[in-house]
C-alpha cells in the first residue's frame, strides 16, 4: 500500500487529488459537506417561508390561501408580479435566470460555476412567488440554492472544475431530499435530470449528500412522510388497461403544458402586459378556487385521501396546470415540480372516479389513481421516469404501487415524447437551438482536470539566449521549452527540448572553438523543430474546457497557468491535443509517429 505524505493532507494536495478521475474519497468528503450545507440552506428557506406566512396567512400556514378573503387572494398575485417586475426586471437578463433550468445551463456551459447575484435573487423570488399566491413550488428554488451554495464552496476553495460538477449534483440531490424527505428520489433526480449521466464517481458522493440533506431536514422537521395516506391496494388487474388510458391522458397534458410554457407569443408582449396577465389570470381563478395558489401540497394530500370535490379536482387538473404554464411563459421564474405533482394527482383522482363509475366492482380507489397520476405527470414533464418512481415510493411509502406506477409513468413519458414531441421541460428550457447535453466524449473529459494529464517537465525561456544559457535550460532534462515573447500580443510557443538538444549536438565542433562563441545568441525560433502556438488555461480547468479551447483556437497545445494574481502567475505545465487524445483513446505510443511533437520522447 502506498504511503501518505504530509502534502496529501494539505488543501493544495486535496486539489491535486481531485483533479484525477479516481478521486472517490475526496469527492465523498465534498458530498458530506455539501449535504450538510444544502440541508441547512433548505431549512433556512422553509423558515423564511414560514416567517413570511406568519405576517398575514391564517395560522402562519404558507399554504392557507383557502382561509383568506377572496379579495386578498386576488390582490396577492398582482402584488407578487409587481414586486418581481420592479425588482427583478430592472436587473440585466443574465441575473434573471433562476431555478433548475439555470442550474443545468451553468453545469452544461459554465462547468458548474454560479454567479452570486442569481443566487441572492433566488431567495426572495422564491419566497415572493410562493407566498404571493402564484402557482409555484419550492423545489426549483431549493435546487438552485443548494447547487449554487455547494458550487460556491468549491469555488471558494479553488477546487478543480471537475469537482464542481459533482458538487452541483450533490447540492441538487440534497435540495430535493431536504425538501421532500426523499433521499433516493433526490439522488435519481440529480443524476437523471441535472447531471444526465450515471457514474460510480458521481453516485457515491451524491448519495452521501442526499443522505445528509435529509438528516438535517429531519432534525428540523421530523422524519414523518410527506403525505399520510390510508392502506390501499390495486385489487383487480382489470385496472391496468384504465391505468394505461390514464397515463396516455397525462402524457398529452404534459406535452400541452410544455408547449404552452415555451410558447413564444407571450415573450413578444410588453413586460407589463405579460406580468399583468399572469397576475390577473391567477387572481381571477383564485377567487373561486384558492386551491390553485401556492405549492398545493395540502390539496395534493387531500386528493390522495379522496377529500376533494370534482369541481376542485377539475380546477387543479386544468386550471393549475394552465396557470403554471402561463406564469412560466410570462417570464416569472417559478418552481414547477410542486404544481405538476398536484395537477397530476388531481387528474389521476378524476380518472379513478370515472373508473369507479364505469366499473364499480373492479375499479381501484381514486386515491391510488391520484398517486399514479402524480408520478406519471412528474415523469412526463421532466422526462425522468426513474426519479418519478422513486418519488412515488418515498412520498407515499407504498412499495406495492411500484408495478402500476411503472406502467403509468412509462406510458405518460412515451406519450409526451412521441406524440407531442417534448423532450423534457428543463431540456427544452435551456436548448435555445444549441445542444445542451454533453456528448459521451465531453462527459468523460469533464470528469478530469488538466493537472491529471499535463506535462509538468518544462523550462521557461526567452526567444534569444546564449549557448551557455541553452545548456543550462537543458540541465534538468525538461520535456518542453516554453518560449515567452517580447509582447503580450505574440503567442507563447512550445518547443520540444529534444529539438534544442539535437541542434546543440550537431554544433559540438563549433562550440569547441572558443569562449567568444559562448556569447553568441541563439534564436529559438530559427533552429530546426516544430513550434506549437499555445494559449493559457487555468489549472482548475477540465479536459473538456481544454479540448474546446484547442478546437476554438485551432491550437495543438495549451500552457497551464497557476496563481490568482496576474503578475504572480506561473506556468505549471503543458497540455497537448495528443495528451487529451491519449487519455480517452489509449493510443499505443510504440506505434505512434515519432515526428509527432505532442508525443513525449
Amino acid at each position: 500500500m502506498a504511503g501518505f505524505s504530509r502534502s496529501d493532507f494539505t488543501l493544495e494536495g486535496f486539489r491535486r487529488q481531485l483533479a484525477n478521475v479516481d478521486a472517490l474519497p475526496q469527492l465523498c468528503v465534498l458530498g458530506l459537506v455539501s449535504g450538510v450545507m444544502t440541508g441547512a440552506v433548505m431549512v433556512a428557506f422553509r423558515l423564511l417561508l414560514e416567517a413570511g406566512a406568519a405576517l398575514y396567512m391564517p395560522d402562519g400556514n404558507p399554504e392557507g390561501f383557502e382561509a383568506l378573503p377572496p379579495w386578498v387572494r386576488v390582490l396577492l398575485p398582482l402584488l407578487a408580479v409587481s414586486v418581481i417586475g420592479v425588482l427583478l426586471y430592472r436587473q440585466k437578463a443574465t441575473a434573471r435566470k433562476l431555478g433548475v433550468g439555470h442550474v443545468i445551463e451553468r453545469l452544461t456551459y459554465h462547468q458548474g460555476r454560479f454567479p452570486l447575484r442569481n443566487w441572492l435573487n433566488q431567495w426572495w423570488v422564491g419566497v415572493v412567488s410562493v407566498l404571493g399566491g402564484l402557482s409555484a413550488g419550492r423545489e426549483g428554488p431549493a435546487i438552485h440554492l443548494g447547487a449554487a451554495a455547494s458550487s460556491g464552496l468549491g469555488m471558494r476553495l479553488r477546487l478543480p472544475h471537475n469537482s464542481l460538477r459533482v458538487l452541483v449534483a450533490c447540492g441538487t440531490a440534497a435540495g430535493i431530499s431536504a425538501s421532500f424527505n426523499t433521499p433516493i428520489a433526490g439522488v435519481i433526480f440529480a443524476m437523471e435530470v441535472v447531471m444526465m449521466e450515471y457514474t460510480l464517481m458521481s453516485f457515491m458522493p451524491v448519495i452521501l449528500a442526499s443522505t445528509m440533506g435529509a438528516l438535517v431536514a429531519q432534525l428540523a422537521y421530523g422524519n414523518e412522510p410527506a403525505f399520510r395516506i390510508p392502506e390501499v391496494a390495486l385489487g383487480s388487474l382489470m385496472n391496468l388497461p384504465w391505468i394505461v388510458v390514464t397515463g396516455l391522458v397525462i402524457g398529452l397534458m404534459a406535452g400541452v403544458f410544455i408547449h404552452l410554457a415555451r410558447h413564444a407569443f407571450l415573450g413578444g408582449l410588453p413586460l407589463w402586459l405579460r406580468l399583468g396577465s399572469v397576475g390577473v389570470a391567477t387572481g381571477a381563478l383564485a377567487w373561486w378556487f384558492p386551491e390553485i395558489q401556492g405549492i398545493g401540497y395540502d390539496s395534493l394530500a387531500a386528493a390522495l385521501n379522496n377529500q376533494l370535490t370534482v369541481s376542485v379536482l377539475l380546477a387543479l387538473m386544468i386550471g393549475k396546470l394552465l396557470i403554471t404554464a402561463l406564469t412560466v411563459a410570462g417570464g416569472v421564474p417559478i418552481g414547477i415540480i410542486g404544481p405538476v405533482l398536484v395537477s397530476g394527482a388531481a387528474t389521476g383522482a378524476l380518472a379513478g372516479m370515472l373508473g369507479g363509475w364505469l366499473w364499480p366492482d373492479k375499479a381501484a380507489d381514486p386515491g391510488i389513481y391520484a398517486m399514479l397520476g402524480m408520478a406519471a405527470m412528474m415523469g412526463a414533464v421532466l422526462q425522468a421516469p426513474l426519479a418519478a418512481l422513486m418519488a412515488l415510493l418515498e412520498l407515499t411509502h407504498t412499495p406495492h404501487m411500484m408495478l402500476p406506477g411503472m406502467l403509468a409513468v412509462v406510458v405518460a413519458c412515451l406519450t409526451s415524447r412521441q406524440l407531442t414531441g417534448c423532450e423534457g421541460f428543463f431540456v427544452s428550457s435551456v436548448r435555445y437551438g444549441m445542444h445542451p447535453l454533453q456528448q459521451p466524449l465531453m462527459q468523460a473529459l469533464s470528469r478530469v482536470s488538466v493537472p491529471a494529464v499535463m506535462e509538468r517537465s518544462l523550462v521557461r525561456t526567452e526567444r534569444m539566449i546564449t549557448l551557455e544559457q541553452a545548456r543550462q535550460r537543458l540541465e534538468t532534462n525538461p520535456t518542453w521549452l516554453v518560449i515567452e515573447r517580447s509582447s503580450d500580443d505574440k503567442p507563447v510557443l512550445g518547443l520540444k527540448a529534444a529539438e534544442l538538444a539535437r541542434w546543440l549536438l550537431e554544433h559540438d565542433e563549433a562550440l569547441k572553438e572558443g569562449a567568444a562563441q559562448e556569447e553568441e545568441l541563439i534564436d529559438l525560433l530559427e533552429i530546426p523543430g516544430q513550434r506549437l502556438e499555445m494559449a493559457p488555461i487555468g489549472l482548475q480547468s477540465t479536459l473538456s474546457e481544454a479540448f474546446l479551447k484547442l478546437q476554438d483556437n485551432t491550437l495543438d497545445a495549451l500552457y497551464v497557468i497557476h496563481g490568482y494574481r496576474p503578475k504572480q502567475q506561473r506556468i505549471s505545465g503543458i497540455i497537448t491535443r495528443g495528451a487529451i487524445e491519449r487519455y480517452y483513446h489509449y493510443t499505443d505510443t510504440r506505434h505512434s509517429d515519432p515526428r509527432d511533437p505532442t508525443v513525449s520522447q
